[in-house]
């Protein structure tokens, strides 16, 4: 029980002042006027919940039978693959759920010292550093990186986690239009006063399935004396003859400076992320990276599962390579039927609908023709440029390809967005 004092200024008793139970009320008509603006505009974002594993054919609450996912970031069907399932059983009976503590206190395995080791080695770089997600490898890194002596050079459409951690440095910031090498050699040469230039670019942008030009960005690079660092958390494991990811697809592994990417997309979907590149930056973020040093270590289970994952994928490539003939079969069927499909050749495949409410309600159709899709709107993609953002995953066979093409030719018809 509380003692008269602690009674007499708690919030809601009474004799606390009237001000307070006011701004409450003043604070909760504005975020329910904002939540009012959200559901009015069609951007409203429901979650579905999901009753079994992830992987292709998943089930849903409140729907009926088996349910085909064309929406994860499941790229090579590890999620649920038993071998990674097997290897974080493991961790968890060896290691235990967690260590309680940030990584240099008393948060540091052996195991999380052999998955660095290992990102390293798969990526061809000198040293590797873990952190809880990529969100947090990339609000780690720029702040240590970069001070206002030094410049960074963004593409106008990076992720939300790279546009962050951007803004938490004090470089001198530039922005250069989406894949625009004319305007990014423009920038940096306005920037060549400058200390260190780095050039920062998505390896592939998730919303739109397009893949930056790295070799034209490298030779700007070159030219102009500046670091490359790219974000590949929607290219490791399956781009590239090996599965390394887009420096690998465009032949600039040895050109690319730093590179951050996840554990929570192809490599077993769990979580995590990372920075792999020069041994001294990755000394650097141990002792100066905030979310690093004040974060919780990363569980034992999900290293678990990660390494597993590498250890597949760098025993072969075959997992990877089968991805291009399914994307190229979904996008070919999905061209036929009339749709407008953006990027290219990439298994992330917006179907563009522009309408946000059109989106959301082709979505809810074809979750009723058994597909699992779900539609993107503002502020997640630009006003205007909705879409269903479809993904392929290795794990879909060519029938449950054909099955979701088939459901969103008839959809499409239903809405008139397809004759």
């Amino acid at each position: 029980r509380l003692s008269a004092p602690l009674r007499a200024s708690y919030p809601g008793r009474p004799g606390h002042p009237a001000r307070d139970t006011s701004a409450l009320a003043q604070a909760t008509a504005v975020l329910q006027g904002e939540l009012e603006g959200i559901q009015a505009a069609g951007t409203w974002k429901s979650e579905r919940i999901i009753t079994s594993k992830q992987g292709p054919h998943i089930s849903v609450e409140g729907s009926r039978g088996d349910i085909l996912n064309f929406c994860a970031n499941n790229y090579l069907g590890l999620s649920s693959h038993p071998a990674v399932i097997e290897a974080g059983v493991a961790a968890l009976q060896q290691y235990g759920a967690g260590l309680s503590s940030v990584r240099f206190i008393c948060g540091t395995q052996d195991l999380h010292k052999a998955l660095e080791k290992k990102i390293a080695q798969f990526h061809e770089r000198e040293d590797a550093i873990l952190y809880a997600s990529c969100f947090d490898a990339n609000a780690g890194l720029f702040e240590v990186l970069l001070t206002p002596e030094d410049a960074v050079l963004s593409d106008e459409l990076n992720h939300a986690s790279i546009i962050d951690g951007i803004r938490l440095c004090k470089a001198q910031k530039y922005r250069y239009r989406h894949l625009d090498l004319d305007d990014l050699e423009n920038k940096l040469k306005q920037a060549q006063s400058q200390r260190l230039r780095v050039i920062v670019t998505d390896g592939v942008f998730s919303m739109d399935g397009d893949v930056a030009p790295l070799r034209g960005l490298c030779d700007l690079a070159e030219r102009y004396a500046a670091l490359v660092f790219i974000d590949e958390c929607h290219a490791t494991g399956f781009l590239g003859e090996r599965g390394r990811g887009t420096d690998e697809l465009l032949g600039v592994m040895n050109r690319v400076h730093i590179i951050n990417s996840t554990l929570g997309k192809a490599l077993g979907g769990a979580a995590g992320g990372y920075t792999v590149g020069p041994k001294p930056l990755i000394d650097l973020l141990r002792q100066r990276s905030r979310p690093y040093l004040f974060s919780n270590t990363l569980p034992p289970p999900v290293v678990g599962c990660a390494s597993k994952a590498l250890d597949l994928l760098m025993a072969s490539n075959q997992i990877a390579q089968s991805m291009a003939a399914k994307t190229k079969r979904f996008r070919s069927g999905m061209a036929q039927a009339g749709f407008t499909i953006s990027g290219a050749d990439h298994p992330i495949c917006p179907v563009m609908l522009g309408d946000a409410r059109l989106a959301s309600q082709i979505a809810e159709d074809m979750l009723k023709r058994g597909i699992y899709v779900v539609g993107f709107s503002f502020p997640v993609v630009p006003r205007g440029k909705a879409r269903i953002r479809v993904q392929i995953s290795a794990a879909h066979s060519d029938d449950d390809i054909d099955r979701c093409v088939d459901a969103f030719r008839d959809v499409g018809r239903l809405h008139g967005v397809v004759p």
